[in-house]
C-alpha cells in the first residue's frame, strides 16, 4: 500500500473512467488497472465494481475513497508547511470571489500580485457566498473574498477593508455634490440583486422596507443576476438602485451625476479574507492581503465606521 495507489484510485474515482483516469496519471490503462487490483488484493475490499457500465464505487470503497481523499490533503498540507518553513512562494492558490466584488477589485491587484510571484499558480474565479463556504469546508477552496462578518467555527475571517454604498438614481440630474439618508431612498423605484447575492441582504436591512413598499412603480419585479445588469436595467427605466463605492468608480461623467454619497451614519459593508481554520499557506495569505489592502487604499476614501456594517447574510 502506498500513496501513489491512493492517487490511482481518487483519479478513477473522480473520473468513472480507466482511459481518461491513466491520462490523468501519466501511466497506460493496464498499469492503472493492476496497481489498483494490487491494492484491493491487500486490503481485501473490493474498491470499484467493474462489472458494472458506467464504472461504480462499491459501498466500502465509498468509506475508503473518503479516507484517502483526506490523507492527500494531508500530505498536501504537509508540502505547504514546508514551504512555508523554507519561505517559499509557489505552488498553487484557488481564490473565489463574490460577484458583486470581483469585478472591481480583481483587477486592482491580480496582475501585480501575479508578477511578483512567478512561480504561484493563482485560480480566481466568481462564485456566491454560500458556495464559497461550502467549497472551504470541503477543502476544495483556499480562500474566498466575501462580505463578512460570516460568523462560521469552521472558518476564519481576515477582515480587508471597509466599502460605503452611494445611491445611483436615473431621476437625479445635477452635479452638486449633496449627500442622501437611507430615509430619502425612492423605495418604489428601487431594484436589486437576485436572491443568492449578498448585497442584496445589505440593501433590504440598510432600507428596512417590506416587500410591498419595494418597486411600486412597475408592474413587475426584476432582480438582476450582476451589477452589470443591474445598471442596465436601472438605466433603461428610470429606476434606482445601490452600488459598492468600487462599482461606482467605472461610471461615465454623466452617470455620475446619478449619484449620491449618504451622510452619516454612512452604510458600508466590510469585505474579508475567508479560509478554512485548518488552512496551512499563512504566508501567501499575508502576501494576498498585503496586496489588496495596498491597491485599495488609493480607491476607498476614509470614512466614519463607528457603526456596524451592513450584514451579509
Amino acid at each position: 500500500m502506498n500513496i501513489q495507489q491512493f492517487e490511482y484510485v481518487l483519479a478513477l474515482a473522480e473520473s468513472r473512467h480507466f482511459e481518461t483516469a491513466a491520462d490523468r496519471c501519466h501511466i497506460t490503462q493496464s498499469t492503472l488497472s493492476t496497481m489498483i487490483s494490487k491494492l484491493e488484493e491487500e486490503l481485501g475490499i473490493l474498491i470499484f465494481d467493474r462489472k458494472k457500465k458506467p464504472l461504480e464505487i462499491t459501498n466500502e470503497g465509498i468509506q475508503l475513497i473518503t479516507q484517502m481523499q483526506i490523507i492527500r490533503k494531508e500530505i498536501q498540507n504537509l508540502n505547504e508547511i514546508v514551504k512555508e518553513i523554507k519561505g517559499e512562494i509557489k505552488g498553487e492558490i484557488s481564490v473565489s470571489v463574490i460577484p458583486t466584488i470581483a469585478p472591481y477589485l480583481i483587477p486592482l491587484f491580480i496582475t501585480q500580485f501575479a508578477n511578483k510571484y512567478p512561480q504561484l499558480r493563482i485560480q480566481v474565479k466568481e462564485e456566491q457566498t454560500a458556495e464559497i463556504i461550502k467549497n472551504l469546508k470541503q477543502r476544495t477552496l483556499d480562500i474566498g473574498i466575501v462580505s463578512i462578518p460570516i460568523k462560521d467555527n469552521e472558518l476564519i475571517e481576515y477582515p480587508l477593508y471597509n466599502e460605503p454604498f452611494v445611491y445611483y438614481d436615473m431621476a437625479l440630474n445635477c452635479l452638486e455634490s449633496k449627500s442622501i439618508t437611507a430615509k430619502e431612498v425612492d423605495l418604489s423605484r428601487l431594484c436589486l440583486l437576485e436572491e443568492g447575492h449578498c448585497m442584496r441582504a445589505q440593501v433590504l436591512e440598510l432600507c428596512d422596507f417590506h416587500e410591498k413598499h419595494w418597486n411600486r412603480h412597475f408592474n413587475f419585479k426584476y432582480n438582476a443576476g450582476s451589477i452589470d445588469s443591474l445598471l442596465r436595467f436601472v438605466k433603461h427605466n428610470d429606476a434606482a438602485t445601490l452600488l459598492p463605492y468600487l462599482a461606482a468608480l467605472n461610471l461615465t461623467k454623466e452617470e455620475e451625476t446619478k449619484v449620491r454619497h449618504f451622510s452619516e451614519p454612512i452604510p458600508f459593508r466590510s469585505i474579508g479574507l475567508l479560509t478554512h481554520k485548518h488552512f496551512v499557506k499563512k504566508g501567501i495569505l499575508e502576501k494576498l492581503k498585503s496586496e489588496i489592502l495596498e491597491a485599495v487604499s488609493m480607491q476607498i476614501p476614509k470614512f466614519n465606521t463607528e457603526n456596524p456594517p451592513l450584514q451579509p447574510m
